[in-house]
């Protein structure tokens, strides 16, 4: 591990696996990555047999460092290319049946673990084009698209939070499509995801159709929160007032402790009780963006803060294997929440408003998701050009 990242707080690991620990506490734990060489080097199955992972996300970027970076897909594209028909054998249909690939790969591996918990645990997760953030009508239809490519009951189709977003995540829910709603800043744009959700459920339970099946996940994006509100408290610190420093590294843990309070204000509405008697499942809080990007933080931050039950943590690699060196699991979320309503109140008195916050990073969210996307796209254009 690198010098300079919190190893300090860190010293003396405990056994028995920490990760494995967290199950037991009933928090889930997902990879934040897929690649060809996560599949074929059996490392995925190690994750799963040794540590419990108990699924994988993905996005444009980690496709992107994926099939740019890995020597496993200059293969597979060539195989791709030598499936597609000529009409077929776009840039996008190259990603997505690549991906799809490995998504089906992933899901077949997790498959148990799905069967294990009744549905609750075991998913992939694959996103529709981030060109589509705000387009409601365009989203829901790559998005039963992509379902129907994908085959597997335990695979997600990742839909972005956003306002457009919101009908794409009551229409997809109401098809019986599975839903991870994605670049989450707010807790007031959660509230509004899981009444999206309720809705879906709703339309199918008048149509007289189960929901027994569907599951959902809403993805609360936390160190970007940090990076920026930091930068804002730094800025003000330097402008005269050095108390700013005490909030650096509080925001985000705040704004989690805040969409969890909101996700317990939900289950406990008549509203949802009514869906629980039609078997309903929870749209479970996903922590992520859980790779600390401080130097100054300890590198599984975002993990030991953030310990509590019927919630998911979705973990980078090197997060997950330092939370397996490092980690002491303990249900700590609860105790957050008092501290979490006075930094955001102390945040506030600074001028610093946590929602204009989400909204912000939001669209810059969308942004770095098109990036990639669009890279990964003429990269692809250009081994189809010369493989023509």
């Amino acid at each position: 591990m690198r010098a300079g990242r919190g190893e300090e707080s860190l010293v003396g690991a405990p056994s028995p696996n920490p990760l494995l620990e967290l199950r037991r506490l009933g928090q889930s734990v997902w990879l934040d990555d897929i690649g060809r060489a996560l599949l074929d080097d059996g490392t995925l199955v190690r994750l799963i047999e040794e540590d419990g992972l108990a699924g994988v996300t993905s996005n444009p970027a980690i496709f992107a460092h994926a099939i740019m970076k890995e020597p496993q897909y200059v293969a597979a594209i060539a195989n791709v290319l030598d499936r597609l028909s000529a009409t077929e054998s776009s840039s996008t249909a190259l990603y997505e049946t690549l991906a799809i690939d490995d998504l089906r790969r992933a899901a077949d591996l997790f498959r148990k673990a799905f069967d294990r918990t009744t549905g609750a645990d075991g998913f992939v997760s694959l996103e529709v084009s981030p060109h589509l953030a705000d387009d409601t009508a365009g989203t829901v239809a790559e998005g039963r698209r992509l379902w129907q490519r994908l085959e597997r009951p335990n695979a997600l189709i990742k839909v972005p939070g956003t306002q457009a977003g919101l009908g794409a995540i009551r229409d997809l829910t109401a098809d019986g499509i599975n839903v991870n709603v994605t670049l989450l800043f707010s807790p007031e744009q959660y509230r509004a995801v899981a009444q999206a959700y309720m809705a879906g459920l709703e339309t199918r339970v008048t149509k007289g159709q189960p929901i027994r099946h569907i599951a959902s996940v809403a993805s609360f994006f936390l160190s970007r929160i940090d990076t920026l509100v930091d930068k804002l408290l730094d800025d003000l610190a330097a402008r005269g007032q050095p108390a700013a420093r005490a909030l650096r590294g509080k925001a985000a843990i705040a704004s989690a402790c805040r969409a969890y309070e909101i996700y317990e204000e939900i289950v406990a509405l008549p509203r949802w009780q009514a869906l629980i008697e039609k078997e309903a499942k929870p749209q479970r809080l996903l922590w992520a963006s859980t790779s600390t990007k401080d130097p100054t933080y300890s590198p599984i931050k975002y993990v030991e803060e953030l310990v509590v039950p019927n919630t998911v943590n979705t973990m980078p690699l090197e997060t997950l294997q330092a939370y397996r060196r490092f980690g002491r699991p303990e249900l700590r979320l609860e105790r957050h929440i008092a501290e979490g309503s006075d930094a955001r109140e102390a945040l506030e008195r600074l001028g610093i408003d946590l929602e204009v916050v989400a909204g912000r990073l939001e669209r810059e969210g969308v942004r770095k998701f098109i990036e990639p996307f669009d890279a990964l796209q003429a990269w692809l254009g250009a081994r189809r050009t010369r493989s023509g």
